[in-house]
């Protein structure tokens, strides 16, 4: 088997966690944030994981995480 291509496009969006699960940042937090609350753009900054319907396209995508 050749080896595999990584996704460059998603690699620099997602990461692969320590127990094989996807870690992704969330939307919404670039702009127009002014009327945003606190509240909402400090929860924005935390990591996510990728819903599991999704995950499985998405470790095609990184086939060496």
């Amino acid at each position: 088997m050749p080896k595999l291509k990584t996704h460059r496009g998603a690699a620099k969006r997602f990461k692969v966690t320590g127990s094989g699960k996807i870690r992704r940042s969330k939307a919404y937090k670039s702009h127009i944030l002014e009327k945003k609350s606190s509240k909402r753009k400090r929860n924005l900054r935390q990591p996510t994981l990728v819903d599991s319907a999704d995950a499985k396209r998405m470790h095609k995508l990184l086939p060496y995480g």
